[in-house]
């Protein structure tokens, strides 16, 4: 998915919203499965979900690898944590 496409979905969702013809979860489910199709589509990337400790509960990241995950992870948080659990989302 390309990012026209990408966002004219978002604003598809949008809509249907305002007209009162999908709810707010409904609206929200769609929109990030539209956020993590068009993510994931890059080369060679995962989606990445953290567990542990309230900075890093989860957070979701797109990287190569859990390695890669990690680091992007820990680069989000303002503090110190280091001992958080990383797996991929299917």
């Amino acid at each position: 998915m390309d990012r026209i496409s990408a966002l004219r979905n978002v604003e598809e969702a949008l809509s249907e919203f305002e007209a009162g013809e999908i709810d707010l979860v409904t609206m929200e489910v769609r929109v990030r499965a539209i956020l993590r199709s068009y993510a994931t589509e890059f080369e060679e990337q995962q989606t990445y979900e953290a567990s542990g400790p309230p900075a890093v509960d989860g957070l979701v990241v797109v990287a190569e690898s859990v390695q890669d995950a990690r680091k992007q992870i820990q680069e989000l948080i303002s503090d110190d944590t280091k001992r958080f659990d990383v797996e991929r989302v299917d």
